[in-house]
């Protein structure tokens, strides 16, 4: 699989990669789904020490345990929560993310973090305190590299105006095109990579577009009404051809800018894992089709989230 390089770092992504906030809690099944992710060439993981409450941390130090030199690994911080009383609540403090990433080592049974995130961000936030922290741990090698998990443009252009992020983790996909508008181009400039999380929008883009998009559109998504999305996915279901599967087609969609390094998606059974991969076969991705399905969408601005 094709690898990316994420900013300036010595990290390089295969081209998608595994999201595993889906991974369950069945630790037999999550170990498979990892182990035929990297058989197929996927080297980034992502996951996050809120997910599951720290849960999937577990799972997924369990799913790595003997295979850490194959793979690239990301988890989060930033959410200051109670696994017994389900509860957290948002700490950017210097204290939390320097206390957070030592329970994130052991939760995952590895010495290092590959990539440590913060997992959202505020622009009250005292972002240079949370800076220092990140440069701390990277200087004392418990994290290679840092980057930030947000789609608030106000808050990224902080970070990049101050920090040495590598990435910024943001929803991009062909039907959430608000990264085009203001953010794509600007984190090439500075250099940093986009991790495109929910490329295939809840399922709305897969090869079962038309399904999903009954089930989780019936309110509409973001700025289009239930109508006009259950219009744009027909005509998005029109692109499916035996050469590239719509679950192909979307992943695509979001790796044609180049400051994407990767393309993170979700499986919670290796079926899933097994249509996403159909991207190593597909045809490629030509210009006329990607102008085709900008076409059919139609790019939106972040009114809210800033």
């Amino acid at each position: 699989m094709n690898k990316r390089q994420i900013g300036n770092s010595n990290l390089y992504v295969s081209e998608v990669s595994l999201g595993a906030m889906s991974l369950g809690t069945d630790e037999n099944q999550a170990r498979t789904i990892v182990d035929q992710a990297l058989a197929a060439g996927i080297n980034y993981i992502d996951t996050a020490d809120l997910y599951d409450f720290g849960e999937n941390e577990k799972i997924v130090g369990k799913a790595i345990q003997g295979r850490r030199d194959e793979l690239i690994l990301g988890t989060k911080v930033g959410n200051n929560f109670d696994a017994e009383n389900k509860d957290w609540h948002w700490d950017a403090s210097k204290s939390h993310i320097k206390s957070g990433v030592k329970d994130s080592l052991q939760r995952l049974g590895v010495d290092y973090i590959d990539l440590y995130q913060l997992h959202g961000g505020k622009i009250e936030d005292n972002i240079d305190e949370a800076i220092e922290a990140f440069d701390e741990l990277k200087k004392d090698g418990l994290i290679r590299e840092y980057g930030i998990s947000s789609i608030r443009p106000n808050v990224i252009r902080e970070y990049a105006k101050r920090s040495d992020i590598v990435s910024v983790m943001m929803q991009y996909n062909a039907l959430d095109r608000r990264p085009e508008e203001e953010m794509l181009d600007f984190l090439a400039e500075h250099h940093i990579s986009v991790l495109a999380r929910g490329p295939l929008a809840k399922g709305m883009l897969s090869n079962r577009a038309v399904e999903k998009t009954k089930q989780k559109a019936t309110n509409g998504f973001l700025d289009y009404s239930y109508e006009e999305m259950m219009t744009m996915i027909e005509k998005w279901e029109a692109f499916q051809s035996p050469e590239r599967p719509l679950n192909a087609l979307a992943l695509q969609y979001v790796l044609h800018h180049p400051t994407v390094a990767t393309a993170v998606f979700g499986a919670s059974s290796p079926e899933q894992l097994v249509e996403n991969l159909s991207f190593l076969n597909a045809a490629p991705l030509t210009d006329e089709l990607y102008s085709s399905i900008q076409n059919v969408t139609r790019p939106i601005t972040y009114h809210q989230h800033r």
